[in-house]
């Protein structure tokens, strides 16, 4: 309970936050974290247990408790969907929710919209916008966040492309706010408090991961092979590859790569030691959308191992490169980089384009306006970088 100015106890609105996996975490403890400090809300984290081995570690890192625990039964996302959609259920029929929050485009924010949006509960969506136009890649995230953007309230896109997407879409813009990432807060705040920063000297080394479904069958090897050349070409530099726990990955990353020497295959990596390995990288090798947004902040060059990207900031602005899952063009690429100084620290200076570390103030401004709670202070402004 909060009170008003005359001292009236006043109910404060329910904000639940909604997500199970590892990159969704990350993204919204920025958003949690400054709402809790705003006060005006009753901030409650349902943890859907999607990626139940691979979140613990990421909800202690960013100091989160959750509300409530979902038990996860089977392994299909056939059966976790349909356990996850009663439970929402249960979570929202027991406690009224004024307003659910969801991030990106996994199943975990695809029914938490839906059930939210079946109680005609308002949904805020972080992350919004997002598109490559081809339902196949990525699979099944470019269906699921297209249906989120048709049942969501508040559009949150980071980036001026990913707003200029909803418009073109049909959206309203007066529901349409431009915040930036707030996987670039999540890194400010673990740096900060982490004290990350580069700790190797000379070049480091090359770091890759690979795990979309997409890429299962011989355009997995294809990369493994690809990856496997350049340590040949390389003897000397270590290239390190925390594999995915995807038996499909697993299977095919040690057939190819268990025996080559300077290959350094490894178990995921929690998020700290991520960013670490980041910031002590060369190069970066990888299929991950959210690598693609982090490895700007430490200067570091990206081969989108994709043939689109919907996050294609990073490429406009040259610090990445779409090169695709080809054998001969990874190699060649990487080559390139590796011994043309001049083309490495183009796509080396161009910083961070997807955001200032302020996106998850932004959202919690918003929130409270939306929920009759305005801030004291007017929001922080979009930063130009943003707008442009």
């Amino acid at each position: 309970m909060a009170q008003s100015a005359d001292g009236v106890e006043v109910q404060k609105p329910v904000v639940a936050i909604i997500c199970g996996t590892r990159p969704e975490i990350i993204k919204l403890a920025p958003v949690y974290h400054a709402l809790q400090t705003a006060g005006w809300a009753d901030v409650q984290w349902i943890h859907t247990g999607q990626h139940a081995d691979m979140a613990e570690h990421m909800l202690q890192c960013f100091d989160v408790t959750p509300t409530h625990r979902f038990t996860r039964s089977g392994t299909t996302l056939e059966q976790f969907s349909a356990d996850c959609r009663a439970q929402l259920d249960a979570a929202s029929a027991a406690q009224h929710w004024d307003m659910a929050v969801v991030q990106g485009d996994t199943e975990s924010a695809f029914l938490g919209a839906l059930s939210s949006f079946y109680r005609r509960i308002p949904v805020a969506h972080v992350e919004a916008g997002l598109r490559t136009h081809n339902l196949s890649r990525p699979f099944p995230e470019e269906g699921l966040r297209q249906m989120i953007s048709r049942i969501t309230t508040i559009h949150f896109p980071p980036t001026k492309r990913a707003s200029d997407a909803l418009a073109a879409e049909g959206i309203d813009a007066a529901k349409v706010l431009l915040t930036g990432n707030t996987v670039v807060d999540a890194q400010h705040w673990a740096s900060s408090k982490h004290n990350i920063k580069r700790r190797i000297e000379g070049r480091g080394h090359i770091l890759v991961t690979v795990h979309r479904r997409e890429h299962w069958g011989s355009d997995m090897d294809d990369i493994f092979h690809a990856v496997a050349d350049i340590a040949g070409l390389h003897p000397s530099m270590e290239i390190l590859f925390p594999v995915h726990l995807n038996p499909v990955v697993q299977n095919s990353a040690r057939r190819i790569l268990a025996n080559v020497g300077n290959v350094r295959l490894m178990a995921p990596l929690d998020y700290l030691a991520m960013q670490q390995a980041l910031a002590d990288a060369v190069l970066l090798l990888t299929d991950s959308g959210g690598l693609q947004e982090e490895a700007p902040t430490f200067g570091v060059p990206v081969l989108v191992l994709r043939e689109e990207t919907e996050r294609p900031e990073a490429v406009e602005a040259g610090c990445a490169l779409i090169v695709g899952p080809r054998r001969d063009v990874i190699v060649r690429e990487t080559e390139r980089l590796l011994h043309d100084d001049i083309a490495y620290r183009r796509m080396q200076q161009t910083g961070n384009p997807y955001g200032d570390g302020f996106a998850g103030q932004r959202i919690s401004d918003a929130l409270a306006r939306h929920l009759g709670n305005p801030p004291d202070a007017n929001a922080a402004l979009v930063p130009q970088a943003l707008a442009a």
